[in-house]
């Protein structure tokens, strides 16, 4: 009921925000209201200074995430009797995720989805429907599978999370402050070259290990979340085979318009930066 609700909620708001015109999206303006639609007409779309996307993107799908993890800790706790380890590690694993994305809120301003994407229904559906109610996927199945960890396998997943997490956060926050302030004495040493358009592509650091390699980072720390539940069943890594294919079209998706963007400097780049998600692949 509550995920039928959310994508009900979902279309009705991308009715609501296709006539608030802001600025138009890269893809969703083809003439065909079926498509423009789907993948959004309006790039971001306001209510006075309230920003739809935005707050869809960071908010109510990811603060349901947490809530409706913790309610699964909470039914099995009633169930059981008591907390998994597995499932611990699961609440713990994807609140941090979540306090993340919050606490770095501005980093969000300079994603693929608020720059290029459009407010379209498949964009709102993720926000409020798709995050909360699959996310949540290995919770949902620590209910009915409850699986108490080894200790040694339970640190070696805790590892793995903490690798991915400093990682991601590593090569997100080198990325943002080098974009606000390439002077600063934390990013003063990374490699960059200029480009026509006037702006600098990083080349070492944590972006030249790969280009992509918060994605990498991302994908382990969802592996982790899968790996929490075991191996008796493939549905608890519905998300890390979804989202690997998922940041894969990303990262040639990204490629594209990078390369159109800058043309024979984005050539130079790949010269130096020769891998995509994986060193040495």
């Amino acid at each position: 009921e509550l995920l039928l609700l959310s994508t009900q909620r979902g279309f009705d708001l991308t009715v609501c925000a296709f006539p608030l015109y802001s600025k138009s999206s890269t893809g969703g303006n083809t003439g065909s209201r079926f498509y423009d639609f789907f993948i959004g007409r309006e790039l971001n779309p306001r209510i006075g200074n309230f920003d739809l996307k935005e707050f869809c993107e960071l908010y109510p799908g990811l603060i349901g995430w947490v809530v409706i993890d913790l309610a699964m800790a909470c039914r099995q706790y009633e169930d059981q009797g008591y907390v998994t380890n597995s499932m611990a590690l699961v609440c713990l694993f994807h609140a941090i995720y979540v306090a993340d994305a919050l606490y770095f809120e501005k980093a969000i301003l300079t994603t693929m989805d608020i720059v290029h994407d459009g407010f379209g229904f498949m964009l709102v559906f993720g926000d409020l429907a798709w995050v909360p109610f699959t996310y949540t996927v290995q919770a949902r199945y620590l209910v009915d599978h409850p699986k108490q960890l080894p200790n040694y396998f339970a640190a070696t997943v805790f590892l793995l999370q903490t690798f991915g997490y400093l990682a991601f956060r590593g090569a997100n926050s080198q990325k943002d402050l080098f974009r606000r302030d390439p002077n600063s004495p934390k990013v003063k040493h990374v490699k960059y070259i200029n480009t026509k358009r006037g702006t600098k592509l990083m080349v070492s650091g944590w972006w030249g290990i790969a280009r992509h390699i918060n994605y990498t980072a991302d994908w382990l720390m969802g592996l982790s979340w899968c790996l929490c539940c075991g191996f008796d069943h493939l549905i608890p890594y519905f998300y890390a085979i979804y989202f690997g294919i998922l940041l894969i079209h990303r990262d040639l998706r990204d490629g594209e318009a990078c390369e159109h963007k800058y043309g024979t400097d984005w050539k130079k780049y790949c010269a130096i930066v020769k891998y995509r998600l994986v060193p040495s692949i």
